[in-house]
């Protein structure tokens, strides 16, 4: 499927049952929401989608359902965080006889690679598939920085064609699209800088609170695109105190928590997490319910 990096990407959720075990219908029902808001991608496996718990055979299960849902409509795209290459490349090869149409690469897990070697892992893992490929950069989280001069010797891969920028700099954008130019499309990997960005030109959003109000991201983005520049700053003002979620280690139960409270997910999470509880589960609940209660029409 050709497709560009272009819109809105929700990192989807992965809904699971009481028993620990994939929930699908769930997992379909936010996929509809998301659909229904008009998104342009998904993303499943990610950090949102517990990326790190979910085993290989979940991730398929996953990518083939989200397939056969959206029947073409829109691209399903894998992510890819691994600890080896050789297992990153198998990931990719398997993403691409289940049918995904693109790739989000994180750099190596655990082992801080410096630039050669981070280097050399997107490049080997990028000459092993066809599928298009969008970088993704969190050095605040993932302590690997994929900057700007990097991307020069990724060039020569032409299914490189996509950065999720999230280092907290928007001015990197700004650097990337100085020197590249449109080769690369830039998604802002930031809930709470998602209008910065996109008013800097950002090609799109890999958003997570759109799991849980995905038709107030999309009126963001579309406001933006058509230079309604006020009309957006106003729903982002109500979103912010919601956006913040997205950027604490918490992020999983905290979005869980919202898209259940939004209709369109549960709050089981996957052990080593736990699902909220006492103070801290009132103190978010609170955030949820205020925003749900001053929701903006549209």
């Amino acid at each position: 499927m050709h497709f560009e990096w272009k819109g809105v990407f929700p990192a989807l959720l992965t809904p699971f049952t009481a028993h620990d075990e994939v929930d699908l219908p769930m997992f379909g029902k936010n996929l509809q929401a998301q659909l229904d808001a008009g998104i342009q991608g998904v993303i499943i496996g990610g950090s949102l989608g517990e990326a790190s718990t979910i085993t290989v055979a979940e991730k398929e299960q996953l990518v083939k359902y989200a397939l056969d849902y959206v029947k073409g409509k829109i691209p399903v795209i894998l992510n890819i965080a691994e600890s080896t290459t050789k297992d990153a490349i198998e990931q990719a090869a398997n993403a691409e006889n289940w049918g995904a149409d693109g790739l989000m690469l994180l750099p190596p897990m655990r082992y801080k690679s410096d630039d050669r070697e981070t280097v050399t892992y997107f490049k080997t893992v990028a000459r092993s598939t066809r599928l298009p490929i969008m970088i993704y950069n969190n050095p605040v989280d993932y302590k690997i920085d994929a900057h700007p001069a990097l991307f020069d010797q990724l060039l020569e891969c032409e299914n490189i064609t996509a950065l999720k920028e999230s280092s907290r700099d928007v001015t990197n954008l700004i650097r990337m699209k100085n020197r590249f130019g449109d080769r690369f499309k830039i998604l802002c990997g930031v809930d709470t800088l998602a209008m910065e960005e996109l008013c800097l030109e950002a090609d799109g959003l890999v958003a997570g609170l759109v799991c849980a109000f995905p038709k107030e991201t999309m009126a963001i983005y579309n406001l933006v695109k058509a230079g309604k520049i006020a009309e957006a700053a106003l729903i982002y003002r109500w979103f912010m105190p919601l956006l913040e979620l997205d950027i604490h280690p918490k992020l999983v139960q905290y979005i869980k928590l919202a898209a259940t409270q939004t209709g369109i997910s549960n709050e089981y999470v996957r052990a080593p997490r736990l699902v909220l509880e006492g103070e801290e589960r009132e103190r978010v609940l609170g955030i949820i319910k205020q925003g749900i209660a001053t929701r903006p029409a549209l």
